[in-house]
């Protein structure tokens, strides 16, 4: 399998998310699944209320029809299928009790990393029926450690820090939407690499979704994707990280999503330690908001250093 052969499941994801775009927005808003906006927030944010969200089901469909027309339905394929459709589940459960609320808080923290744990767990149940390798490499380099059983837990881990920390990216409109289709792309590559042809074409449906929800979602978006988008599509990098055996290497070519969350986690220790906050606001995509940024110039400039996370990534790999 090479790079061409991913272009068909990457333009019939395209091609599905874009047809159902005006199919599902109008729906969505007669539902009257309007995003619910924080007051604490950029000001500038408070005139999206009403914006429909929940449009990430346009992601997860078309990546999902995509992959089960042209993968084959190996024990990767479940793995990835579950990872994806499994955190859009909790994702669509934090968004409807927002909507059903009409609160900007759907799931308590311990209710979706509940579900995200027991998600985690019917993946690592398929990893280890399939007899996946427990170790881990140093990417960069040919050191390797085995983990033993206690890979399985580093898995369900790596599926919540990492569901968790895409999720955090999604803020601002298209910000989520392009530097997913960075990673992807990057993973794609990697993933042809290490022989992991499900693992492949799930990343070209990915980006051909992601993309193709982008034409909505691009500033000023006409669809939010809400936690059903961003926990599916952090899913899904995670799975196929896990699947090519390139789990640490996420940290780089996902160094946004890293980023994203580290500036969450210090800056909830800091006020909590010192009084004091770090940041203007968290994410820290907000605080260049606050501190003058239009959203358009933010979300550029998160792209690019996307793009040269997902080189410096592919480098290690000896992709490039």
């Amino acid at each position: 399998m090479d790079i061409p052969v991913l272009l068909l499941p990457l333009g019939v994801s395209f091609l599905i998310a874009v047809l159902l775009g005006p199919l599902a927005i109008p729906l969505l808003r007669r539902l009257k699944f309007g995003q619910q906006v924080r007051s604490d927030g950029p000001q500038t944010h408070l005139k999206k209320a009403g914006t429909p969200t929940m449009g990430g089901i346009i992601i997860l469909l078309a990546a999902a029809v995509s992959f089960l027309r042209y993968a084959e339905y190996t024990a990767p394929f479940w793995v990835l299928l579950t990872a994806m459709l499994g955190f859009g589940l909790v994702g669509f459960l934090d968004d409807s009790i927002k909507i059903a609320m009409k609160r900007s808080l759907g799931l308590t923290a311990r209710q979706k990393l509940l579900g995200q744990l027991l998600v985690g767990a019917v993946i690592c149940v398929i990893l280890y029926l399939a007899g996946h390798d427990t170790r881990l490499a140093v990417p960069g380099t040919d050191i390797s450690f085995d983990l033993y059983l206690f890979y399985y837990p580093f898995v369900i881990l790596m599926f919540m820090a990492v569901g968790n920390a895409v999720n955090f990216t999604d803020g601002v409109d298209g910000l989520l939407s392009g530097t997913s289709a960075i990673a992807f792309a990057a993973f794609a590559i990697v993933a042809l690499r290490a022989a992991e042809p499900e693992a492949a074409v799930f990343s070209a449906a990915m980006i051909g979704a992601v993309l193709g929800f982008l034409v909505y979602n691009a500033h000023p978006a006409k669809v939010f994707m809400g936690d059903a988008g961003s926990l599916g599509i952090g899913g899904g990098l995670a799975a196929v990280a896990i699947l090519t055996k390139t789990e640490l290497l996420f940290i780089v070519i996902g160094g946004i999503f890293v980023i994203e969350m580290l500036s969450v986690v210090l800056q909830v220790a800091s006020f909590k330690l010192r009084g004091k906050r770090i940041f203007r606001m968290s994410p820290i995509h907000h605080h260049f908001e606050l501190g003058g940024w239009s959203e358009w110039k933010v979300v550029t400039m998160f792209w690019a250093a996307g793009f040269l996370f997902a080189a410096a990534g592919l480098m290690l790999n000896g992709a490039v």
